[in-house]
């Protein structure tokens, strides 16, 4: 076997409107909002979206608001998404930080959700 790609998680919230408003309206995912259940979707992923424990099943077996700790790829110079995020008021845990991402050398701005999650964003440097 051999995985391939990241398809959906899961992300259980407390604040379900506070939740999709940051999502779509800071990190401009799309909502999907179906039978009464909620996903985000960016690229050719998605995150569903719970609003209480073991809300579909077979879920978790510890589902928490808040634990999550994720990193997404941007597609755009970080430093113009630091400056729009501080343009919106959005509170940051970290400046612009260098780190190491799964395919190598890459520049981080770190941030919560409504729910306490850890966001960081990440655009790869450019290799020659």
């Amino acid at each position: 076997m051999k995985i391939t790609r990241l398809d959906h998680f899961v992300l259980t919230t407390e604040h379900l409107d506070e939740c999709l408003n940051f999502y779509s309206d800071v990190l401009g995912m799309d909502i999907d909002r179906n039978n009464n259940r909620y996903a985000l979707r960016f690229g050719k992923q998605k995150i569903n979206i719970h609003t209480r424990k073991a809300e579909f099943l077979p879920a978790a077996r510890y589902p928490q608001c808040g634990s999550l700790d994720i990193c997404l790829v941007i597609d755009e110079p970080i430093e113009v998404v630091y400056q729009e995020l501080k343009s919106k008021g959005v509170a940051l845990e970290t400046g612009i930080v260098e780190r190491n991402g799964a395919m190598g050398r890459m520049k981080s701005i770190y941030l919560r959700d409504p729910d306490g999650n850890l966001i960081e964003l990440c655009m790869y440097e450019e290799t020659d």
